[in-house]
């Protein structure tokens, strides 16, 4: 299952995926992305992004041939954003704070 976030803040337009980026979900954020303002800066944030499969990565590079950057926070989306040569910055700027766990980055602290 996907979840897209999108927020225009500051000339620039936010997209937070969550879930597995796959399939149709993917191509429908390929068809958002295209019906955006071209005039807008496109981030799309991965860092909650916990599978990506051919078609999502197709459609990453087309963002990124449309100009758009990227976060990614995790392991595993800075590996697809290295693989795919896709430009990374630092956390887009939001409004609102998304609600995170108690350790602030989202997932469960690990305890040894």
């Amino acid at each position: 299952m996907l979840r897209v976030q999108t927020q225009e803040i500051d000339g620039s337009l936010s997209c937070r995926l969550e879930g597995r980026f796959t399939g149709k979900g993917a191509e429908e954020v390929r068809t958002l992305v295209t019906r955006c303002d071209s005039k807008l800066e496109l981030v799309v944030d991965l860092t909650d992004v916990m599978f990506i499969d051919a078609i999502g990565e197709e459609v990453l590079l087309f963002v990124n041939r449309l100009g758009g950057q990227f976060v990614a926070e995790t392991s595993y989306s800075r590996d697809i954003c290295e693989r795919l040569q896709l430009p990374l910055i630092g956390k887009p700027k939001t409004n609102t704070q998304l609600p995170r766990n108690s350790n602030g980055n989202g997932h469960r602290p690990h305890h040894r």
